[in-house]
């Protein structure tokens, strides 16, 4: 009984850290975010975009101090897990994150944006059928997990593209679909973006490894030395657009551009890009097995 007493006030425990921290991550940018958009200011020559750019840091500003969100579309919530085998709640946790969001829907508050298809009504919870989106990664012979929060917003990272090529395109079309991507909707994604590209086997799978590429901080690094260069030269030539903040012209289209991959089929390549907005709002916090944390991008947090 004592041991059923535990694991239910653990439960309640983690619900109410994972309410808080979906929370405060749409108020509150990541240190990653929030350093390469001041570098973007300190380097833009141009009068409009730099005004502009003081605009998003008066906007961080305000959301920080009147602890609210800092972009009306708090965007649909989705929850990247690296779980271990042996973490104590880890049957419970599909249920603690749906209760995590109601939690935050209510006292963030959270836009209501979770609509049920076919049937096109507002839920008015930010829950449904499979949303919050859960996407899973079990990791042998550990007792911690790593959530990475995202909020997914209908203007920037929702409207994402992906397709497979032939072998004959090569990383050439690659790139390609990566420009005409940026180029047709950029624009209205709020720049400057963080890219993320996925390069794989087919379209569900690129897809999927493109989201977790805008979870990698701003200024990471492909271990693949050949990625690595892919990425650079997708910044530069992105950046070369000059759509600058918000679509006003400037100096920078991009904070980066982030690759992951896997292996694929001989015939095929399938590639997908997914967007994150200048307001990118993302959270990656470590629980521990005796339920303690630490939330490794923002500083400051605090139940």
């Amino acid at each position: 009984m004592e041991s059923q007493v535990n694991k239910e006030a653990a439960v309640a425990d983690l619900t109410n850290l994972m309410a808080k921290f979906t929370s405060y991550i749409g108020k509150r940018l990541p240190v990653d975010v929030t350093q390469k958009l001041g570098e973007l200011r300190e380097q833009e020559v141009n009068f409009l975009a730099k005004e502009v750019y003081e605009s998003m840091r008066a906007n961080q500003e305000a959301a920080d101090k009147l602890d609210r969100p800092s972009c009306q579309d708090t965007g649909v919530i989705q929850y990247f897990l690296s779980a271990g085998a042996r973490f104590p709640l880890l049957g419970e946790l599909e249920d603690i994150l749906r209760n995590a969001t109601l939690g935050a829907t209510r006292d963030g508050p959270l836009r209501h944006n979770a609509v049920e298809t076919f049937d096109e009504k507002n839920t008015g919870t930010n829950t449904g059928s499979k949303i919050p989106w859960l996407d899973w990664e079990i990791v042998p012979d550990d007792d911690s997990v790593t959530i990475d929060v995202y909020m997914a917003g209908g203007g920037c990272t929702l409207p994402g593209a992906a397709k497979v090529l032939m072998p004959g395109q090569g990383y050439e079309g690659v790139a390609e679909f990566v420009f005409d991507v940026i180029t047709s909707r950029g624009v209205n994604a709020c720049p400057p973006l963080l890219v993320g590209v996925g390069v794989s086997t087919s379209a569900e799978t690129a897809a999927r490894l493109s989201k977790k590429a805008i979870l990698r901080p701003v200024t990471s690094r492909n271990a693949n030395e050949n990625a690595a260069l892919m990425e650079e030269l997708l910044a530069e030539g992105l950046n070369e657009l000059g759509l600058g903040p918000q679509g006003l012209t400037g100096n920078a289209s991009v904070m980066g551009v982030n690759i992951e991959s896997s292996a694929r089929h001989p015939s095929t390549i399938g590639v997908a890009v997914s967007t994150g907005c200048w307001a990118h709002r993302r959270g990656k916090i470590r629980i521990k097995a005796d339920m303690s944390y630490e939330v490794i991008s923002h500083q400051g947090f605090k139940l």
